[in-house]
């Protein structure tokens, strides 16, 4: 299991992390921030403090956007994907990426989006933006 979450801004914007070149899987592609959940993590933890080791950023999670689910050789991985919040923070991104976007949620499909996340961003329709 993954979690991953669609981060809005004040304006509605969205945030997408891009991989870096050296990263093992899917390097210069683009993804939402978010990662596993450590054995006996409750997700919402996890999840933030994912989003707070690879941004930077403090947020507030809101409900459940959606789920994909992505087949590799060894195993399959769900993904349940939130939407969240911006509270407060500049971004500061780990070594897991390399570059940022804050861009609308229609120019999500427009993006080298790490193929798992490809079907989500084209249906996606924000719940909340504030």
């Amino acid at each position: 299991l993954s979690i991953k979450v669609v981060i809005h801004d004040q304006i509605g914007r969205c945030l997408l992390l891009k991989r870096s070149p050296s990263s093992k899987a899917n390097p210069g592609k683009w993804e939402f921030p978010g990662g596993k959940i450590e054995t006996g993590e409750n997700f919402e933890v996890g999840l933030l403090r994912e989003v707070a080791e690879e941004t930077g950023l403090i947020i507030s999670l809101q409900h459940v956007a959606g789920a994909v689910e992505y087949e590799l050789p060894a195993r399959k991985v769900a993904f349940l994907i939130l939407e969240g919040q911006l509270i407060t923070g500049q971004v500061c991104l780990s070594s897991e990426h390399d570059d940022y976007a804050w861009i609308s949620p229609e120019e999500l499909p427009k993006k080298d989006l790490v193929e798992q996340f490809r079907s989500f961003a084209r249906t996606y329709k924000p719940f909340h933006v504030s």
